[in-house]
């Protein structure tokens, strides 16, 4: 597959102050597994589909959650989105997904924004 997407040196010196220290054993290629997991990202692919180039489909799936559970992609897009003067606004292009994506990405909005209005009713979050 030569449509394949591959972060650039200058978008990985951009991205890397976000990347969580590795302790102990350390992680695989950052560049091959975050390539990986954008072009699943943005192809509307399952994991299991991911092009072997990327390597192992459970790596990207298992950075994915590991990084997205402890809010590292979230610091990611929010540290970018600052570094353009907007620090409220952080959006997600899914123009190139599919209908089945895009029901996925509302379900999971729609979940935190219910979770997030719980902790606000509980008090455990200032709105």
């Amino acid at each position: 597959m030569s449509d394949l997407f591959w972060l650039t040196d200058a978008q990985m010196a951009r991205l890397e102050p976000f990347f969580p220290k590795s302790h102990g054993k350390p992680r695989v290629d950052d560049r091959r597994v975050l390539s990986g997991i954008i072009f699943t990202n943005r192809n509307g692919l399952r994991w299991r589909y991911a092009p072997s180039a990327y390597g192992p489909h459970k790596t990207l799936y298992n950075r994915w959650k590991r990084w997205s559970d402890k809010g590292i992609f979230a610091r990611m897009m929010a540290g970018l989105a600052a570094d353009h003067g907007e620090q409220k606004t952080v959006m997600i292009d899914v123009s190139r997904r599919t209908p089945c994506v895009r029901v996925s990405l509302r379900k999971y909005l729609k979940a935190h924004r219910t979770a997030t209005s719980m902790g606000v009713k509980k008090g455990g979050v200032d709105a």
